[in-house]
């Protein structure tokens, strides 16, 4: 289990709070609640000042959330209206002046809900101040994350074992997620791509009912959860034959490139130059134009999250981030590759959490 640090969270909301001038924040951040609260239910609204957290929620999850709060928030349960509730029970939070609201997580009618029903207060777009606390990784999220990144690995291994040449994608699929509940993963945290053949070019193709054959490249990219936080790992196979020399030489340019970067990435480094790690490889190889997307992404309690390892993200990424390391190559009808690992970025340099097992696999 990962160790109690909700008061510290707050405390240091807090701080945040004071240093853009808020006297609270509304939030509405499901992922957010989670971080602050512990609740893991799909409806609730809270609000953070920095003496007090307050979360509503819904009859279905009145035995739920005391539970899993357990004494980090004043917990009320609204059997109508939860946002009606919310603004009702802010009056008993102290003198509230100017309060922010996740404008990147509140849906534009519950904004005009702020400015139409709440006219006590002022209310204001606020930064995205609990992700900054969740950019950092304690050790024991780090574990979490390093526990999920484990178990994918050995459901992948278990998966590998019982694919054959004429298994659709959605049959592999269903196994691997059955091996990934059988292991202890709490969820899919994102729909799992199992994609073969020409669709393996497709970088987030939607697992199908297609046949794989063989000497196609069999791509999957899955997760699984822990304790509430993610892993995200991705391999390319080849099923049913060797690999040829050209599919050899594609799958060594990515595996080297993933190598490079997964080695050498730092706290410190901007997103950018962490991107260029592996894009160098591959341009230098004269398939830049085939490596579309960004490095890689953060992970936490969202399997996408901050920071981002691209081209456009100049900041430079914190001690402590978890980040996932991704470089693949896509060739339009005729399939592509992309390997996968998830990396803390430790002080001292950078700790693979998944197993880096990424020598081609031939499945014969």
């Amino acid at each position: 289990m990962v160790a109690d640090q909700r008061s510290q969270r707050h405390a240091a909301l807090g701080e945040l709070l004071a240093r853009e001038g808020l006297d609270a924040l509304l939030v509405t951040s499901l992922p957010n609640i989670r971080y602050l609260t512990g609740f893991s239910g799909s409806a609730a609204l809270g609000i953070a000042t920095a003496r007090e957290l307050l979360l509503v929620t819904d009859f279905r999850y009145e035995e739920q959330a005391r539970a899993e709060v357990d004494g980090a928030a004043r917990v009320v349960v609204e059997r109508t209206s939860a946002w009606e509730r919310l603004f009702k029970e802010m009056g008993s939070c102290g003198p509230l002046e100017t309060i922010g609201y996740e404008a990147h997580a509140v849906m534009a009618k519950d904004a005009q809900r702020l400015t139409a029903t709440a006219t006590a207060w002022q209310w204001q777009p606020a930064p995205e101040l609990i992700e900054r606390l969740r950019l950092r990784k304690s050790s024991e999220e780090v574990a979490a994350i390093r526990a999920a990144a484990r178990l994918a690995g050995e459901a992948l291994r278990a998966t590998l074992c019982t694919v054959r040449v004429g298994q659709t994608e959605r049959e592999i699929a269903g196994v691997l997620e059955g091996q990934l509940r059988r292991l202890g993963s709490e969820a899919h945290p994102f729909p799992t791509i199992v994609a073969s053949g020409e669709r393996s070019a497709w970088p987030h193709a939607r697992t199908s009912a297609r046949p794989v054959a063989r000497g196609e490249w069999l791509l999957l990219d899955f997760g699984a959860q822990v304790d509430g936080y993610c892993a995200d790992i991705t391999r390319t196979v080849v099923v049913g034959a060797r690999a040829t020399e050209r599919q050899r030489v594609f799958y060594e340019i990515v595996q080297g490139a993933q190598r490079v970067a997964r080695e050498r990435i730092r706290a410190g480094q901007s997103g950018r130059e962490a991107d260029a790690l592996a894009r160098d490889v591959i341009e230098a190889r004269g398939f830049g134009d085939a490596f579309g997307h960004s490095l890689g992404h953060g992970l936490g309690l969202e399997v996408h999250e901050a920071p981002r390892l691209a081209r456009t993200n100049t900041e430079p990424l914190p001690v402590d981030a978890v980040v996932t390391v991704e470089p693949g190559i896509y060739l339009a009808g005729q399939g592509g590759v992309r390997i996968e690992d998830d990396v803390h970025l430790a002080a001292e340099g950078p700790v693979l959490l998944s197993d880096g097992a990424t020598d081609l696999v031939e499945l014969v």
